[in-house]
């Protein structure tokens, strides 16, 4: 295995305006022409054969399926988008009134791209209820004995008792409901589960664990593990991108001057372990050589958290991440995005959801296909650099 000399990555070209712009106009073409297929129905998380399916509003994936139907209607102005993402913000509405599928953590991933983005967006009421009632959801997960919200399963499960490294992209819910609401139980919840995840799930030399146990008895860390990544000690790559892109967003709401050398070795960790054209295996131990599958997504999001840290930094390091963002995306747009519309209904190929291995606890599904995250943060990469972007986050 092998992978890019830094002094080599910075002689990458970045992707230009025009060409930000080009790749903007062809997924916002894509998303119209879903619609008829995936307006009262939504993409399954990932694709087979490069086709997304319809499923109803049950996974933990659906919410970027509607947020890139907002971002293509930020960009267009296309009233065909507008109401599309209305109709799908009522589902949400429906989904946490009946309480189907609620019992994780991925209240964030669901509500914020969905019902946010449309109240942000539309002045949607029923996004700002159903959001607010999302919020209210999420914290039901916290434990005060270990100060952090539980990912998955059954409150009393002692085999789940831990977080996961996903889990920062889901705590701006809780920011904005605070926000909106006066009431500062959620803000100071994220803070807390921020604090407990960032001092836990991130290794010494900056790789980071897939999940994190504490124990159930004192509430104190008690040992890392990989459910998606290669092995135990290896370091996933959608999971390191979660943290590159978690401690931004950590950073952005807590201003702790801490979290900046986190982000920087997070970051640097990424960068030292990418192949020639800059979009990762799916996980961190493989490079170039190795018959292993990519995962276009981690790049994606990796893109919008140098992107978000780039307005935080000193004006030197922000332009240093703006570039390399700028660099991730034109191998994106010019190697993987899809070209060929009758191929895939996607918007970028070669992602990995789950890769089984000897080492991990996961299934086996979405390799090497389209996924919506990978979809939805590749859009909003592009959308971030096309212009100042009010995030949904």
């Amino acid at each position: 295995m092998s992978w890019i000399a830094l002094e080599k990555l910075e002689q990458k070209p970045e992707i230009t305006d025009s060409e930000v712009e080009a790749a903007l106009d062809a997924a916002s073409a894509q998303v119209i022409r879903n619609l008829p297929k995936f307006t009262h129905c939504f993409q399954k998380a990932y694709s087979e054969n490069g086709f997304y399916q319809p499923t109803e509003n049950r996974d933990w994936t659906t919410g970027f399926w509607t947020g890139e139907i907002w971002l293509a209607y930020e960009y267009s102005q296309d009233e065909r988008l507008k109401k599309a993402g209305e109709v799908q913000v009522k589902s949400f509405l429906d989904r946490i009134d009946k309480k189907i599928e609620v019992d994780h953590h991925d209240m964030g991933f669901l509500y914020s791209p969905s019902c946010v983005a449309g109240y942000k967006l539309t002045g949607s009421r029923v996004g700002r209820e159903a959001a607010l009632k999302a919020a209210e959801e999420l914290i039901t997960r916290f434990h005060e004995k270990g100060q952090f919200i539980q990912a998955w399963g059954p409150l009393d499960a002692p085999d789940n008792y831990r977080l996961i490294i996903d889990c920062l992209l889901n705590l701006p819910l809780l920011y904005w409901a605070s926000q909106e609401t006066g009431d500062p139980r959620y803000k100071e919840i994220a803070e807390r589960h921020i604090h407990t995840a960032l001092s836990n799930v991130i290794r010494p030399d900056f790789s980071t664990w897939h999940t994190f146990f504490f124990n159930r008895e004192t509430g104190e860390p008690d040992h890392g593990a990989t459910c998606q990544g290669y092995r135990d000690g290896s370091a996933w790559a959608r999971g390191q991108a979660w943290g590159i892109y978690g401690t931004a967003i950590g950073y952005k709401y807590t201003k702790r001057e801490s979290y900046i050398p986190v982000f920087e070795g997070v970051t640097n960790y990424y960068l030292e372990h990418l192949p020639e054209d800059l979009v990762p295996f799916w996980d961190l131990e493989f490079g170039d050589g190795d018959d292993q599958p990519r995962d276009s997504s981690s790049a994606s999001i990796a893109a919008c958290g140098l992107l978000e840290m780039a307005k935080y930094v000193e004006p030197e390091k922000g332009a240093l991440c703006r570039s390399l963002a700028a660099r991730f995306m034109k191998s994106l747009t010019e190697k993987y995005a899809v070209k060929d519309f009758d191929s895939s209904n996607g918007l970028v190929l070669h992602s990995t959801y789950s890769n089984h291995s000897p080492y991990n606890t996961c299934n086996h599904y979405g390799v090497d296909e389209c996924n919506l995250w990978g979809d939805y943060f590749y859009m909003e990469a592009l959308t971030r650099m096309y212009k100042d972007w009010n995030v949904y986050w």
